[in-house]
């Protein structure tokens, strides 16, 4: 008669599980700093560029973001008070 994995069989079963939850959390870990990367590398491009192309704004002003709209950050730090200024 068959009575199913032996208790050496699920061990093995479950440490093959462990090993791959591991690798796969590695594998996580490493796209996210790859990401967070990126992401860092893409602002620091973004801060250094020349004059700003927003869509719904003119080009000289570099405070607009992609979509035309003041950035809450950029604005605080361009002299004028922004909304993030206010609550400083």
């Amino acid at each position: 008669m068959c009575f199913g994995p032996s208790k050496a069989e699920k061990r093995a079963a479950a440490e093959a599980r462990i090993a791959a939850d591991e690798k796969k959390q590695e594998e996580i870990n490493e796209k996210a700093k790859k990401k967070k990367e990126d992401i860092v590398v893409a602002i620091k491009e973004s801060n250094t560029g020349g004059k700003g192309t927003g869509r719904g704004g003119s080009s000289s002003t570099s405070t607009k973001s992609s979509y035309g709209r003041e950035s809450l950050m950029m604005a605080a730090g361009q002299g004028s008070q922004g909304f993030m200024g206010r609550y400083d």
